[in-house]
C-alpha cells in the first residue's frame, strides 16, 4: 500500500510495487488508507507512508494503525523528504525509512525484506 498525497509519486511507487509482485493500492491520505485497511479482507504486506499529507498526516495514521491489533502488524516504511526522516521513522516505530526522491533499489530492498 502507498499512502501519499502527491499523485505522481503515488503512481510511481505503486508501479514499482506491482512490478515486484505486490498487489498494490494507493491512498491520498491517512484517513482514506485507514478506511481501506479496515474494510478489506486482503491486507498489504507493507505500507509506504508519506508524512506530510492533508486531512490525516503520516504521524496520525501511524498512531491509529498502532492502536489496531490487526493493522499494527503491517510493517511501515516511511518515505519522506524530511531532513530528519530517520528520527521521524524511529519515533513512529517504522520498519525503515527512504528519503525522497526514492531510489528504486531502496524500494525493491524494502519490498524483498517485508513482502
Amino acid at each position: 500500500m502507498v499512502v501519499e498525497d502527491d499523485a505522481e509519486i503515488r503512481e510511481a511507487l505503486l508501479e514499482i510495487l506491482e512490478e515486484n509482485g505486490c498487489d498494490a493500492v494507493g491512498a491520498v491520505n491517512g484517513e482514506r488508507a485507514l478506511a481501506y485497511l479496515r474494510s478489506t479482507d486482503s491486507l498489504p504486506c507493507l505500507i509506504l507512508l508519506d508524512l506530510m499529507m492533508p486531512i490525516m498526516d503520516g504521524h496520525a495514521f501511524r498512531e491509529a494503525q498502532l492502536q489496531d491489533p490487526v493493522l499494527s502488524r503491517i510493517p511501515v516504511v516511511v518515505v519522506s523528504a524530511y531532513r530528519d526522516v530517520q528520527t521521524n521513522a524511529e519515533k513512529l516505530n517504522a520498519a525503515t525509512f527512504i528519503r525522497k526522491p526514492p531510489r528504486i533499489e531502496e524500494l525493491v530492498s524494502a519490498i524483498e525484506q517485508h513482502c
